[in-house]
């Protein structure tokens, strides 16, 4: 739908040609390129234009991909992490361990849903009080899966399993209430 005209545009009260990309149902510049032609002063053909958007869409892969995400976490360091015995925190000690263990192994995302669960967020995690009874963790599927206690225990075999101290940690998340804290 693009077609490259000359067009005439005012600047400084001079007539100038330049050459941009027309749409052809108001006849006019696509915006973004004019803009940044009277941003810089130069003229900016249709060529040196689709140029730029490269060079821009390219640095910002590259952003992206050489800083990376430095809040992951590995699996030896949520391990090693240390829930308290209260005031357990869904967002700080609960959501990681979902997130490692149950969302990212492709089981329990938002897509995924074996089962029809999903942890990926407090809301599907807390949706039926059947898988998080708040306040009663003896009551809550969840517990009796990652306890071993259930049909189907889980994590399933060749997963790894949650530590002890993991499995406490959502017990007592449970007990708290299963808040979003």
């Amino acid at each position: 739908m693009i077609k490259n005209e000359y067009i005439r545009l005012r600047k400084n009260s001079e007539m100038s040609l330049r050459r941009f990309p027309i749409c052809r149902e108001t006849e006019k510049p696509y915006r973004n390129q004019r803009f940044l032609s009277r941003l810089i002063g130069i003229k900016i053909t249709s060529d040196i234009f689709q140029k730029l958007h490269l060079l821009f869409f390219f640095t910002a892969i590259a952003a992206v991909l050489l800083t990376g995400c430095d809040d992951t976490i590995n699996q030896e360091d949520l391990d090693s992490k240390i829930i308290p015995s209260s005031s357990v925190s869904y967002s700080q000690h609960i959501q990681p361990v979902f997130d490692a263990r149950c969302s990212n192994a492709g089981c329990h995302n938002s897509i995924d849903r074996r089962a029809g669960l999903s942890l990926a967020t407090w809301g599907d995690a807390t949706s039926n009080s059947l898988i998080i009874f708040p306040g009663l963790p003896d009551n809550s599927k969840l517990v009796w899966a990652i306890e071993g206690r259930s049909a189907f225990p889980m994590p399933p075999v060749n997963y790894r399993p949650l530590t002890k101290n993991q499995i406490e940690g959502i017990k007592i998340w449970i007990k708290e209430g299963a808040k979003n804290n």
